[in-house]
């Protein structure tokens, strides 16, 4: 990985610590069960052959047409899940404070979420959905059960809440993350009445930030998209806004938009985001694939590299992970180019480690891979 100059420099003046900045994060909730798909068994439990890539099993799957095929799953393990609670553990690990609104259980939180409801004073808006992850040398594929995301709409949310107190807490929060709009059917309309009904009575502050990811809107329609894209314009009159794409994402938007897709060059990653961020008129819009991050404001377009493994410990949460740092690190200061690199540190230590890495632990891996390089 190879760190700028400008990036070294900025961490000498500047300290990675958004202790002190509060979030509120939303509206999802699964429960993750991270699976490996066995090719050949050799005795029980873990004595066995994985199928390593998504391509082998896609053969063995189109193998099967016409027959029947058995495909085991071996669980590794159940893990809170959902973009909206991976990425505020994430904040939580940085040292934010988090408050949660989303899908942890109704009437009862889900045991696996009891921990980080406690640590975010959470309020659950209904059962969590139930997530296959299955993982691949080369990437995962995601089985998801969402039929209890259909009940969150924004009566839901004023019920549960109060409406004074949903008020107070997007007031008082320095970034509000709303993520994964794809899974929640009624997101859209939440937006709508968020932007219409408060957004503009909220008290004036000096700076307001709101953070989207869609979460590969590939199974949404054109026409789904387009609509809450344009939703998010309108958070821009009101809150400096923030929209986080992985390189799928990246071409989905662009296609929607009637843009230029582009390839996972340095170049071509500057010139998506920077046409996205355009066309929508926001603040700013980052483009994130594996390997690497774009970002463009008004003021530019930046890339960064990231510190790549070839063998990641765990995948599903990269996305918000990054997400956590890039908005962490721009509430503390730091420059687009810099936040960069400091968002592929913190997913990067995520992926090798499967823990959510502290502030500092992001500054020490972005030292170490820069004296790599």
């Amino acid at each position: 990985m190879r760190i700028s100059p400008k990036i070294t420099d900025e961490l000498n003046e500047k300290v990675f610590n958004p202790a002190g900045k509060t979030s509120v994060v939303g509206l999802d909730g699964f429960v993750d069960k991270i699976v490996t798909p066995v090719d050949k068994r050799h005795g029980l439990e873990d004595n066995f052959d994985a199928i390593e890539t998504i391509g082998d099993l896609g053969s063995r799957i189109s193998a099967a047409a016409g027959k029947s095929a058995n495909i085991e799953f071996y669980p590794r393990f159940d893990k809170l899940g959902g973009n909206g609670p991976i990425m505020a553990n994430a904040l939580l690990s940085l040292g934010l404070g988090v408050r949660y609104v989303g899908a942890l259980g109704r009437p009862v939180i889900d045991p696996v979420f009891k921990e980080f409801a406690e640590k975010t004073k959470a309020v659950s808006l209904a059962d969590p959905g139930i997530t296959t992850a299955a993982e691949f040398k080369d990437g995962k594929l995601m089985f998801g059960n969402m039929r209890s995301l259909g009940e969150i709409d924004y009566q839901r949310i004023l019920e549960v809440c109060g409406e004074g107190a949903f008020v107070d807490m997007l007031a008082k929060a320095d970034v509000v993350s709303i993520v994964n709009w794809t899974m929640i059917p009624k997101m859209t309309s939440i937006l709508v009445e968020i932007v219409d009904r408060i957004m503009p009575n909220l008290p004036p502050r000096d700076t307001r930030n709101f953070f989207f990811d869609l979460t590969d809107p590939a199974k949404r329609s054109s026409e789904d998209i387009r609509e809450v894209l344009q939703v998010l314009t309108r958070f821009q009159a009101h809150a400096e806004v923030t929209l986080g794409l992985n390189f799928n994402e990246a071409l989905q938007a662009s296609d929607t938009l009637g843009l230029s897709k582009g390839d996972r060059s340095e170049e071509s990653l500057k010139a998506m985001a920077t046409d996205i961020r355009r066309k929508l008129e926001i603040a700013c819009v980052v483009v994130h694939p594996v390997e690497s991050a774009a970002c463009a404001t008004k003021d530019g377009a930046w890339w960064s590299e990231g510190p790549y493994t070839e063998n990641p410990k765990i995948t599903t949460g990269a996305g918000d992970h990054f997400n956590a740092g890039f908005s962490s690190a721009r509430l503390c200061g730091f420059s687009p180019l810099s936040s960069l690199a400091l968002a592929t540190c913190t997913s990067g230590h995520y992926v090798r480690t499967a823990q959510s890495p502290s502030a500092n632990q992001v500054v020490e891996l972005l030292k170490r891979s820069g004296e790599k390089s």
